[in-house]
């Protein structure tokens, strides 16, 4: 099943089973019950789920890791962001101005979503607790991440529009292996990054197992598994988001997030 959920107007936020005919029917149970279907519905897509929390992982792609000139780490690196960094698939990125910052990156990224409590699950059971995947974008503010923030990677992580989402919920039966996926960013026809989950250092029943130790992880939880290689602070130019471009995040049998790119108005 695919899920999305929508912007209606009778009913306001719903959430839905994408059809083949690009037709959607609505999940009245929501996306943690039972899934089964009810009439159609129409409207905008929003992000397709409402995130209990966002739980990131970086420096997790073998050749971003050399790129950056980074030791693969012993163990996953965890930052998080906030749920109101959440953007809708055609939502604009929007480029701080009252935070001032010039250094705005796009970091393609599988997400995995939470379909159930899960507390110190094991890597050969963690996919069962997987709700589904989804596109994100783990947009980032280099200059607060790496200078402003105190040592600390959330400042230039959570501005609001810095994590797209979607467009859609690709559930397991659909989609029973995360890696092996193809991952790319394009901006203006250009591919800046182009690899494959395949590359991930910390594969996904890894990263849940680590991250639901002596922890409860809630459904709705939206784990960020990392970007691959190509990212802009990695370029000889730097290469930053500029106001006017398209940022479309595409993974094989998931689908493309699209998000223009705006200055905050201030």
């Amino acid at each position: 099943m695919r899920i999305v959920r929508v912007q209606t107007e009778d009913k306001g936020a719903c959430y839905g089973a994408l059809q083949n005919d690009g037709t959607i029917l609505e999940l009245p149970g929501g996306p943690f019950g039972n899934l089964a279907t009810g009439g159609p519905i129409k409207g905008d897509l929003l992000a397709p789920i409402v995130p209990a929390a966002i739980l990131c992982i970086g420096l997790n792609y073998r050749k971003h890791a050399e790129e950056t000139g980074s030791q693969l780490p012993e163990h996953p690196i965890l930052f998080m962001k906030t749920p109101s960094s959440v953007q809708n698939p055609g939502g604009p990125i929007v480029l701080p101005r009252h935070l001032k910052s010039d250094k705005v990156d796009y970091e393609a990224e599988l997400a995995v979503v939470i379909g159930k409590p899960c507390k110190n699950v094991s890597p050969e059971d963690a996919l069962d607790y997987v709700l589904g995947y989804t596109c994100a974008n783990d947009v980032s503010a280099r200059d607060w991440q790496k200078h402003g923030g105190g040592g600390q990677w959330c400042r230039g992580k959570t501005f609001d529009t810095f994590c797209p989402l979607g467009p859609c919920i690709v559930t397991p039966d659909e989609l029973p292996d995360p890696h092996g996926l193809r991952i790319s960013t394009v901006i203006g026809g250009e591919v800046l990054q182009d690899s494959n989950t395949s590359d991930l250092i910390f594969k996904v029943p890894e990263i849940i197992a680590f991250l639901s130790g002596s922890t409860t992880l809630l459904p709705g939880t939206v784990i960020l598994t990392g970007t691959p290689e190509g990212v802009g602070m990695a370029r000889q130019p730097y290469r930053w988001l500029q106001p006017g471009e398209t940022v479309e995040v595409t993974i094989e049998h998931i689908g493309t997030l699209s998000n223009p790119v705006h200055e905050e108005k201030i």
